[in-house]
């Protein structure tokens, strides 16, 4: 059996694996893109909050990649999204962490000396029962 899926799988395509890539991540990441569409300005929620409301409290990766795969000019907030410790991760390219501060900034966000915002100030708290599917 395990010879059985090593051979098919080593014989499914990229683009298949691609494909299937695409139908079984892309329902989530719309989920998660219009979840951060909620989050009002101002407010800050983290990746993990946005796994959990969307019943996936292990998915906080995913939900950076979700937001990483957003095109040039989306409507999607992915500024007001931030790490559990208040801070803004790092990712390419570099001046994006620079970007997401002065969005934050602008909508009227504190950021205290070490860089962190404090979310017992600016947390949104989203209802998780609109956000499960199912």
């Amino acid at each position: 059996m395990a010879y059985t899926v090593w051979w098919y799988s080593t014989r499914i395509s990229s683009e298949s694996k691609k494909r299937l890539w695409v139908r079984t991540m892309m329902p989530f990441y719309e989920r998660v893109y219009a979840l951060v569409r909620e989050v009002p300005p101002g407010n800050v929620v983290t990746y993990g909050q946005v796994a959990a409301l969307l019943g996936s409290p292990r998915a906080a990766r995913a939900v950076g990649y979700a937001l990483r795969f957003l095109p040039d000019g989306t409507d999607v907030p992915w500024h007001r999204v931030i790490n559990h410790r208040g801070q803004i991760s790092l990712r390419t390219p570099i001046e994006s962490p620079l970007i997401q501060r002065l969005l934050l900034e602008e909508e009227g966000v504190v950021f205290g000396a070490e860089g962190r915002v404090d979310l017992s100030i600016y947390r949104w708290q989203g209802e998780a029962h609109r956000w499960h599917s199912g």
